[in-house]
């Protein structure tokens, strides 16, 4: 199969209403690598590079509220750095580009995905993703 690791997809096929930075960007923990006190971050498989992740809540408004939120993986060599805050507004609106996914089962025996993203910047003025999700609708 032509298929092996990661798929990439664009943030459109991932949230096609948008989404919300609702944390701080954060380490990946290499559980692995990590002993005691001596925490060791994760690297990329396919890279090497760091990975860092941030809660994001997807816009789409038919998921129930336990599946709003999710974490994406970003691959980066430092610390990427959030949007500012849009004004008036409690959550910051972004994007992500260089997205990929990869399905496996979870604790529970369902299908879940890792989202993992090369970048992360505000929406850009003429985000198509919207306006494609309400006429799918």
């Amino acid at each position: 199969m032509a298929l092996q690791g990661p798929i990439p997809v664009q943030f459109g096929h991932v949230f096609p209403y948008g989404c919300y930075a609702v944390g701080e960007v954060e380490m990946v923990k290499d559980f692995d690598a990590s002993s005691g006190d001596r925490v060791v971050q994760a690297r990329d498989k396919q890279t090497g590079e760091l990975v860092w992740q941030i809660p994001v809540m997807d816009a789409d408004p038919s998921l129930k509220a336990a599946q709003k939120t999710v974490a994406v993986k970003i691959v980066s060599p430092v610390q990427p750095v959030p949007p500012p805050p849009t004004n008036g507004m409690p959550f910051t609106p972004v994007e992500f580009d260089g997205m990929t996914v990869t399905p496996y089962v979870n604790a529970a025996g369902r299908l879940a995905y890792s989202i993992k993203a090369a970048d992360m910047h505000p929406p850009r003025a003429n985000a198509k993703h919207v306006a494609s999700a309400k006429d799918a609708a």
